[in-house]
């Protein structure tokens, strides 16, 4: 043991000092003493491997003897250049890697915000199992996984802790052999016979080498599962603790290189770290000052948490004028001199792009439509790649599931970034960073795919009219020209005004024949525009009007899409009773307007059938009457509105809400009756209620339903999303029991007379969020509740303190358990406090 000891104390002190510490000018002879070291220290591990005899261990003390003068020859040489003249053994990568040497930033190695991913995966390297493990780091380019993953290499203890470490760069144009023989030199195992081995050689070769040792491999910035299916199995599993970590900007290929461990996601920089990069990138170790700090805030804040932009920004910053005057107008320019001044920065997120393959490149560019800083509906993105043409159809699929997959791959290659998600966890807004999105516009601009005005100027360069697609920013719309300027553009197929707010311009011309989008939502028109009618190949249409849709509509016979917003407040328009003729649609938004029953002479010797109708909302009074069902079969989403104030109306109107039960293909409900606050006997009659099988969402408010009644619901074999919001049931108590609500995840209980919830063991199995708001009666949460295995948050908000209490009990069990994933969020708003904590908290 002694032996052993001396020669671990030894090689730590020679790895420490020799290796993590590189000699300035004796850079070569330090990493010559490295090879000899390793090749002696996986000979002492060949020798300890066996049983001891005199012989091994007079091998042990020669091999320390040559340590031990190998040591002496290190040191001498590093007090002969001097402890001062030592650099940090790391590569100096894009993002926030830079020399240590360096007076000033542009030089200095600066690795900021990486501290929790760094602790977070030594932890699972070094206490997890002794198997063999392989951890992915994904993110889009530029978020800082090389550096992370350089960071974690050259960690002294991860060095300590593993025998042998490679580093390899596989990149897009890779070859196997390079990959070999990159993983050979940087384990420091190759020779110069090795290099002109064949590559099963060359693989044999990688496989001994690491075979009976504790390695660390690194592979960065994998593109494609045929290298890792090449080398996988040249990765030893000997149960020592060996690790691989790859680096990719696919999902797809880090969960195919091992599926059973979690990824780890890379996050952008938030404020301060964002804000501490660009200091240390500008001012090295001084401080900023004070005239500069806030507009150098803004700066950083607007590089989106980027390590690639902010390194890229403290660069030109570093080199250029430090003036407030100047630092403002970077920060008015940000994108366009990122785009302009370091063409790198956009090669790096472009190699993105230029993987991707055919079908999904068109949807990529179409991002560049949409502004900066843009949440984008999934929906409104996934109806107008189907009016484009984007999406190949499928005989087993529907439109809106082939472009729902091709959101998630562009989503897994860190192309677009998720923003929400509904309660059932599919994808309910996106977004993309605006690097990506200047790189979306420089080649959808190269490609004369797209062109974006932000500007009247920029309506003036004529080679910008040969371009299929125009989105237009509102602000443009003012200028007196703006009308001759567009009306150049003959080529557009697709016409976009873009922006976040409402517009009033004087002129907007409409005469593109051969237009197939046409969103101007945020041109609010006085009077409808007739133009449109004449647009015969339109497929999407949105903008805002206050009147009624023309019966002429129906002559635009490809229409897929509508949405209408009328702006007149508490008034609803009846749809031309033509819609009904008009088979191509596939969403209807017309908010609020009324459905007009399928009768009359122009349907009597044309009966047709919306089959490809799946969305209808805003829809107010609403008849379920078969006549109108059966033309709609395919119907997916509904939503649907009535006003029973008059208790006169409600005798004479007839709901038939049971028929809805017809609608087969219905995944998504919801319910709104409009009752008259003053009036008791809102309730005397509530609806009848049935529902289709398949139906996965349903929203309730003003039903009056009696809690019994809810057993209809909770037998729905795949409802996910229950919400129950004001009115949406009557009576003081509810009992939930067994065998109901089996695949409920999602469950909102708001501004209900509920008063006392009772439940037998084992409700809602699969529950993962209950919110309860201004509940004010209901003083006691099922205890119960608390031992669903899948819940993850209960949030109330504006309920009584007795069901606060109940809520941080349920809590305080579940940690008792060491379950420590349960959240409970409380939240009582000063108002609601003031109004009902005398009246109704007592």
């Amino acid at each position: 043991m002694l032996i052993l000891d001396v020669v671990s104390v030894l090689i730590w002190a020679l790895v420490h000092e020799a290796v993590l510490l590189e000699v300035s000018f004796a850079a070569p002879y330090v990493q010559l003493q490295e090879i000899r070291v390793r090749a002696w220290f996986g000979r002492i591990q060949q020798v300890l491997s066996v049983k001891h005899k005199p012989a091994e261990d007079q091998e042990l003390f020669r091999l320390m003897e040559e340590i031990i003068s190998i040591t002496k020859e290190v040191i001498k040489v590093m007090d002969t250049f001097g402890a001062g003249e030592c650099l940090w053994h790391s590569s100096v990568l894009p993002g926030a890697s830079l020399s240590r040497r360096d007076s000033g930033g542009v030089g200095k190695n600066v690795v900021v915000g990486f501290d929790k991913d760094l602790e977070e995966i030594k932890t699972r390297w070094i206490d997890d199992s002794s198997k063999l493990e392989i951890i992915s780091i994904v993110g889009m380019g530029g978020i800082g996984k090389t550096t992370l993953a350089r960071q974690i290499y050259d960690d002294p203890s991860i060095f300590y802790h593993f025998d042998t470490r490679g580093w390899v760069a596989v990149s897009q144009e890779y070859s196997l052999r390079q990959v070999l023989l990159g993983l050979l030199d940087s384990t420091k195992m190759l020779t110069e016979e090795m290099q002109d081995e064949s590559d099963p050689r060359l693989a044999e070769f990688l496989y001994k080498c690491l075979k009976g040792r504790r390695y660390l491999i690194v592979m960065d910035d994998i593109w494609d599962i045929d290298i890792w299916d090449a080398v996988r199995r040249l990765f030893p599993d000997d149960s020592n603790g060996s690790r691989v970590l790859l680096t990719t900007r696919l999902s797809d290929v880090a969960v195919y290189a091992n599926s059973s461990s979690r990824l780890h996601q890379m996050r952008f920089l938030n404020e301060a770290d964002s804000w501490n990069l660009l200091c240390k990138k500008v001012f090295g170790e001084k401080d900023c000052p004070p005239e500069l700090e806030d507009v150098g805030r803004e700066i950083a804040r607007n590089c989106g948490g980027l390590p690639l932009a902010i390194v890229v920004i403290g660069g030109l910053l570093y080199k250029d004028s430090r003036t407030w005057r100047n630092w403002r107008s970077i920060a008015e320019n940000l994108n366009s001199i990122l785009s302009k001044d370091d063409e790198q920065c956009l090669e790096i997120l472009g190699l993105s792009y230029n993987r991707l393959p055919h079908r999904l490149k068109p949807c990529f560019l179409y991002m560049g439509v949409f502004p900066e800083d843009s949440e984008i509906p999934v929906s409104k993105l996934i109806n107008l790649w189907a009016a484009e043409g984007f999406l190949k159809p499928s005989t087993s699929k529907t439109l809106e599931e082939v472009a729902e997959e091709y959101l998630k791959d562009l989503i897994e290659r860190s192309l677009l970034l998720v923003c929400k998600r509904s309660c059932n966890g599919r994808i309910k807004t996106c977004n993309i960073h605006d690097l990506l999105r200047d790189v979306c516009v420089r080649n959808a601009q190269k490609e004369n795919f797209l062109h974006v005005v932000n500007w009247y100027g920029d309506l003036t360069e004529a080679g910008n009219r040969r371009r299929r697609r125009v989105s237009i920013h509102p602000d443009a719309l003012y200028a007196n020209t703006t009308h001759q300027l567009i009306s150049s553009y003959s080529h557009a197929r697709s016409y976009l005004c873009t922006g976040k707010s409402l517009t009033y311009p004087s002129l907007v011309y409409l005469g593109f024949r051969l237009l197939r989008v046409l969103d101007i939502i945020l041109i609010h028109f006085s009077e409808f525009p007739s133009d449109i009618i004449r647009l015969f190949h339109l497929r999407y249409l949105g903008f805002t009007y206050n009147g009624p849709l023309p019966p002429s509509i129906s002559k635009l016979r490809n229409l897929q899409t509508v949405v209408h917003h009328n702006w007149t407040f508490g008034k609803y328009h009846l749809l031309p009773i033509e819609i009904w003729t008009m088979p191509n649609l596939r969403h209807l938004y017309c908010m609020p307007s009324c459905l007009p029953d399928p009768v009359g002479e122009i349907l009597a010797n044309n009966f047709v059938v919306l089959e490809n109708l799946q969305t209808l909302l805003d829809v107010r009074n609403f008849r379920c009457s078969k006549n109108i069902l059966k033309r709609i079969p395919n119907l997916k989403k509904l939503g649907i509105s009535y006003d029973v104030s008059s208790q006169a109306y409600v005798d004479r109107w007839q709901f038939n809400l049971e028929s809805l039960a017809n609608l087969h293909q219905l995944e998504t409900l919801k319910i709104i009756i409009k009752n008259d606050p003053y009036r008791t006997s809102k309730f005397v009659n509530p609806p009848k209620l049935s529902f289709p099988r398949k139906l996965n969402r349903l929203t309730l408010s003003g039903c009056g339903l009696p809690w019994e009644r809810m057993t209809i619901v909770g037998l729905l074999p795949c409802l996910e999303v229950l919400k129950l919001k004001k009115d949406a049931c009557r009576g003081q108590e509810w009992e939930t029991v067994e065998e109901q609500f089996c695949r409920l995840k999602y469950l909102l209980l708001e501004e209900l007379d509920l008063v006392q919830w009772r439940t037998k063991e084992a409700p809602f199995p699969r529950l993962q969020s209950l919110i309860i708001r201004s509940c004010f009666r209901l003083r006691e949460i099922p205890s119960a509740i608390g031992d669903i295995t899948t819940l993850q948050m209960i949030e109330l908000v504006d309920c009584h303190p007795s069901a606060v209490t109940w809520a941080k009990q349920i809590q305080e069990e579940q940690e008792s358990m060491a379950n420590e994933d349960l959240k409970v969020c409380i939240e009582l708003k000063r108002r609601i406090k003031d109004r009902f904590s005398s009246r109704i908290l007592r």
